[in-house]
């Protein structure tokens, strides 16, 4: 029985949707399969290459396809992500704690006069020295975000270096004297992304993201972080704690 075969009528994209979509569901096509090519497709539905299109794009949108130029179409792998957000907030025990291998890639880091939106929330003044870092976070090699974060270079001047060889942020602030560190505000709202961060995400471009921006303070409630996180909003589902967290001390990067 070929189960790729259905009838097709009047909106044919919509069937050929919604078919690939059940076999998705129902464990068919498995993540990282790939799908018949668009020719293959068409005499599998008997269906033209528009409606073909049509659908792998709406499946693109969900999240559930992903377009790879050259290579072909794959069933997106793409784990959904509890994310809690509280007074500490760290991305790798959010991970660790669903069974999810976290990970991280530096795809830049510079030292920028800082402007006025991130001198405000560091506490410095405007052009001053920071530490400007963009990273991608990975969920099991899934990328899930992209974190672009300022830092005071005069108070942590070896950050840079230390991000790019793999230490955490956790161990940089306690290197300079920080033994924990709170989440001050957490700011969320949605858009959709530029190219270059569809790009980055493997995600359709009509797929929205997630941003947070947020603001870091030690002990003494003294700014030391801003940090811009943009994420894949179909791989991941936030909650806000209200309350304390306890006392213990960090043990986790901060990432988000």
């Amino acid at each position: 029985m070929n189960l790729w075969i259905d009838s097709v009528g009047r909106d044919n994209w919509k069937i050929i949707r919604d078919h690939i979509s059940a076999r998705i569901s129902a464990g068919e096509l498995a993540p990282g399969a790939q799908l018949p090519t668009e020719v293959q497709l068409c005499q599998m539905f008997k269906a033209g290459r528009h409606s073909v299109r049509r659908a792998v794009a709406a499946l693109a949108v969900e999240g559930k396809l992903r377009v790879d130029q050259g290579r072909g179409t794959f069933v997106q792998v793409a784990p959904l992500i509890s994310y809690h957000i509280g007074r500490r907030t760290r991305f790798r025990q959010n991970l660790l704690e669903q069974g999810i291998a976290p990970g991280g890639e530096q795809l830049a880091d510079v030292i920028v006069p800082a402007s006025a939106r991130v001198a405000a929330e560091l506490g410095l003044a405007e052009g001053s020295p920071v530490h400007r870092l963009l990273r991608r976070g990975l969920a099991d090699g899934v990328p899930i975000s992209l974190g672009l974060s300022y830092h005071c270079a005069t108070r942590f001047p070896d950050l840079g270096a230390k991000r790019k060889g793999g230490a955490s942020v956790t161990d940089i602030y306690r290197d300079h004297g920080i033994t924990d560190y709170f989440r001050k505000r957490t700011i969320v709202f949605a858009r959709r992304p530029d190219a270059e961060e569809a790009r980055l995400l493997m995600q359709h471009p009509d797929q929205p993201v997630m941003v947070l921006q947020k603001t870091d303070v030690d002990a003494a409630g003294r700014p030391i972080a801003y940090a811009e996180a943009v994420w894949a909003a179909d791989r991941v589902q936030f909650s806000f704690d209200s309350q304390d967290e306890g006392d213990a001390a960090p043990e986790s990067p901060a990432h988000v």
